[in-house]
């Protein structure tokens, strides 16, 4: 990793220093359905896999609102590159949970990529020293061009209970299928990994506990600052993916108007149109609303963790209602400029309608769901449980 990643304002220098290579290639990573190998190069040169890797490894170990101001400026260059970075960098805190030994072998060279996710689609079986892994995932993000994978997994202990656990392996242990034929966010290659008969030492197994609270017997319990709740960190930075495509879109809209008229009108200049004046201004002003909203949510995870303190029910399901809220609003912002633009906007070769495809496939992902998020944070507010247990 290099050297500029420890300074945050130098790594952002750097992030934006490859923007025009990462929009660049955003064209063939939806081609190969995966990142270029050029731009996740880049993306480690300018040192963005070691945010969350801990000082003592050599990492840069950055709070969560510098990791969502780099999310956000990679998805303003491509959105698939800015949901992958997002999910190597975010799960790669995950291992910060994990014994020493597990942590001395995943942060080794001072920055990791890491994918996985939380369906529990596995089975393991225990073996002398550790356990068996079996089982398929399905949309996992990143898998092919990731060095570790946190799998989800199921074991049946000896009084029929079954628990479930959380093996981490390195990636090369996994086979991928050829399955990531989507409309939008090809980019990310989020194929199905399956394991077969994988060997999983004890010291990469840990149970939901570590994942369930900012205090207690975590591995980390100590470390100042990076205790976060586990889904209110990863769904608050995963909001600034959000706020990037529309922030790039934005961009994309303001750089084609100058000198575009109406068609078939007598509009020369469509700025000096009311209704496009009036539409743009509503979009900007969603697009800063999202990102006040992520920062006020960004600042609760991190006080929190600042503080050694468990987040609330309250603030918990708050964070997972929001960041839907943001996803939404965002993806409206897009569709309102979109809607603006003249018709050479569908061509394939421009990058309007490639950031309106990406923020419409990845706003579709469960924990971003209206229905289910806005549902939960209702029922906290009116004093109900909250109907799931992913808060």
């Amino acid at each position: 990793m290099a050297a500029a990643g420890n300074d945050f304002p130098t790594l952002l220098d750097a992030i934006r220093g490859i923007a025009p290579k990462l929009r660049a290639n955003s064209p063939e990573a939806e081609e190969r359905r995966r990142i270029p190998d050029e731009s996740i190069a880049l993306l480690d040169e300018a040192g963005v896999f070691g945010m969350a890797v801990p000082e003592r490894f050599g990492g840069s170990d950055l709070p969560a609102r510098q990791q969502a101001a780099a999310f956000a400026e990679i998805a303003r260059a491509c959105g698939s590159s800015g949901w992958v970075t997002m999910v190597w960098v975010t799960t790669g805190w995950m291992a910060s949970l994990y014994p020493d030994k597990a942590q001395e072998e995943v942060f080794a060279g001072g920055s990791v990529r890491v994918s996985g996710g939380f369906t529990a689609s596995g089975t393991l079986v225990p073996t002398e020293g550790g356990y068996v892994l079996n089982g398929s995932w399905r949309f996992n993000t990143g898998v092919q061009g990731a060095q570790w994978n946190v799998c989800a997994a199921t074991v049946e202990r000896e009084d029929g209970q079954v628990e479930e656990l959380f093996p981490l392996v390195p990636a090369d242990e996994l086979t991928t299928a050829d399955d990531w034929k989507v409309f939008g966010a090809a980019g990310t290659g989020s194929v199905t990994s399956t394991a077969e008969n994988v060997f999983v030492p004890a010291h990469r197994v840990v149970d939901a506990s570590v994942y369930e609270a900012a205090t207690g017997d975590r591995w980390n319990a100590e470390t100042p600052g990076r205790n976060y709740n586990l889904l209110g960190y990863i769904l608050a930075t995963t909001g600034a993916v959000f706020v990037g495509l529309a922030q790039a879109a934005l961009d994309e809209f303001m750089a084609r108007l100058p000198g575009k008229g109406i068609t078939y009108t007598r509009w020369t200049e469509q700025g000096e149109h009311p209704h496009t004046q009036i539409q743009l201004a509503l979009a900007a002003n969603k697009i800063a609303s999202c990102e006040a909203l992520l920062q006020n949510l960004l600042g609760t995870v991190q006080d929190r963790a600042d503080r050694g303190e468990r987040m609330t029910l309250q603030e918990r399901a708050t964070v997972r209602g929001q960041v839907a809220f943001v996803a939404q609003t965002a993806k409206e912002a897009v569709a309102m400029l979109y809607a603006l633009s003249p018709a050479s906007a569908i061509m394939s070769s421009g990058a309007f309608q490639l950031i309106q495809r990406d923020i419409m496939a990845l706003s579709l992902h469960g924990l971003l769901a209206p229905v289910g998020s806005l549902e939960a944070q209702g029922r906290v507010l009116l004093g109900m449980e909250p109907g799931t247990d992913y808060l």
